[in-house]
């Protein structure tokens, strides 16, 4: 993988938030908490009163109260009112679970208390509560983020590692705002040069022989000075397991908190596992999904979807053609030749939004390219036509793809389908997004599209092949309608 650039301006800020006082993980917007309890409180009392007083139960009201504690206490037991919960996800899956858990735990009060409403009444006063509890989550993981992207709400943190290791683990950090950290200070550990621009808190001796007497006094000075929450490890040969257990013995005694990098990068967290081999702690990384129920769902979702797509867009479609043919000469549709899954050619389908010849003027324009990666990327292509614009900026001119999900060149999700001439550039890293089905949305779509680095691309392309489920799937293709509707990076 190529280098990772650093943001000058994410640089200065963690430069500024050095010399700041300090500011926690937990100064996370004071209404978070209340607002997510009162939500949820009310989300299920309001509408199990009104259901089971119009079905004429006894005691609506204490129905109501009951259904509204033990929503909030599942909440609570799961931990979803803590702090370090609070905003740090939009996922509707974990309210379903907890929702899950609610529906169990009322009706086994159901059968105790006898309690005779109609189940299915009392199914659907109860999924409020689910509908507003995600909304909430939305809402405070929308602000967090906000919040983020000025430096606020984050937990300070200082980089311990050798120069090289600290600094991939400052780039990757810096290279994105997803994620809670901002790098305050760095402490190398032996010589060597830092170009990231943070602050050298302190230096550690390079000797890895034995853990030199002064490792921890340097760490925790630099914890004070930097007002640093969380120190962050980025191991090497320089740190051995008894030194980095003797960081770790000064930095608990004082209630501070260590974290160790392992050196993987874009590796969800549902593929890890913590283990314990002889007093050893080991990290399992689990394979990436490749066969079993979720490719099977996936499969029947693409085919389903695809097939019910193209019969209820049918009219859509037509007004499309339509619009082309009238608009410029040449036909509606336009084939190309691109790769698929383990480098099969295929041919996909699209609406054309560029004139006939296109393909035979994008040599005269390739000193024009705006991407700076292998993809070809132009925001005023002289090539597209008046429909072909609009089409691009609401994606209508990917449609006709569903032509190749339903016969299997592709899926509704997925990385973009590259070209020939593309693959024939990729090195081994890039090769590996050819692993999994092409997409005709993915993450590339819900971040940015045309607007991406070639290496950003590339990244959240290895992102979904290594750690894709069906569920996040879904969550892409909910994600997908706000990105076409917004049309940034469309052109």
């Amino acid at each position: 993988m190529r280098h990772v650039h650093i943001p000058a301006q994410r640089v200065a800020r963690a430069a500024r938030e050095s010399l700041a006082p300090a500011r926690r993980l937990g100064d996370k917007a004071r209404w978070y908490r209340p607002a997510a309890i009162t939500a949820d409180f009310l989300g299920a009392a309001i509408p199990v009163g009104l259901v089971f007083d119009a079905a004429q139960q006894v005691r609506p009201v204490y129905c109501a109260l009951a259904a509204a504690v033990a929503w909030t206490g599942v909440q609570a037991l799961r931990r979803r009112y803590a702090t370090r919960t609070l905003g740090e996800s939009r996922g509707v899956l974990p309210v379903v679970h907890d929702w899950l858990i609610l529906i169990g735990v009322l009706a086994v009060a159901r059968v105790v208390t006898e309690e005779a409403t109609p189940r299915l009444s009392a199914l659907g006063a109860l999924l409020p509560a689910l509908l507003i509890t995600t909304a909430v989550h939305k809402l405070t993981y929308r602000h967090l983020s906000a919040a983020r992207r000025e430096a606020q709400a984050v937990s300070r943190v200082l980089v311990v590692g050798e120069p090289d290791a600290a600094e991939d683990v400052i780039a990757h950090l810096a290279a994105r705002t997803d994620h809670p950290y901002v790098v305050v200070g760095v402490v190398p550990v032996g010589a060597g040069p830092l170009a990231s621009g943070v602050p050298v808190a302190a230096r550690l001796d390079g000797s890895a022989s034995e853990a030199p007497n002064g490792d921890a006094a340097a760490v925790l000075g630099a914890v004070a000075s930097h007002h640093a929450d969380l120190v962050l490890v980025a191991p090497g040969v320089r740190i051995t397991g008894e030194r980095l257990r003797r960081i770790a013995w000064a930095l608990h005694d004082k209630g501070l908190e260590l974290a160790v990098f392992p050196g993987l990068v874009e590796v969800s967290v549902k593929r890890l596992e913590t283990l314990s081999a002889g007093g050893l702690a080991v990290l399992r990384v689990a394979p990436p999904v490749s066969r079993g129920v979720q490719t099977l769902l996936k499969s029947a979702l693409d085919r389903v979807g695809a097939a019910a797509g193209l019969l209820l867009l049918s009219p859509i479609l037509l007004g499309i053609v339509l619009a082309i043919r009238l608009g410029s000469r040449g036909p509606a549709f336009y084939r190309q030749r691109r790769i698929g899954r383990d480098g099969v050619p295929f041919v996909m389908w699209k609406f054309r939004t560029m004139v006939v010849d296109a393909d035979a003027l994008k040599a005269e324009l390739s000193g024009a390219n705006e991407n700076d990666g292998l993809m070809f990327k132009m925001r005023r292509d002289p090539r597209v036509t008046r429909v072909g614009r609009l089409l691009r900026r609401t994606s209508l001119d990917e449609l006709p793809q569903l032509i190749n999900v339903l016969i299997g060149n592709m899926s509704l999700v997925g990385p973009r389908p590259p070209l020939p001439e593309e693959v024939a550039k990729y090195d081994d890293v890039e090769l590996r997004r050819l692993t999994v089905r092409p997409g005709m949305t993915g993450l590339w779509q819900i971040s940015g599209r045309s607007d991406l680095s070639w290496d950003e691309t590339i990244q959240l392309d290895l992102q979904y092949v290594d750690n894709w489920s069906f569920t996040s799937d879904v969550d892409v293709m909910g994600r997908t309608l706000r990105a076409v509707v917004d049309g940034r990076g469309a052109y």
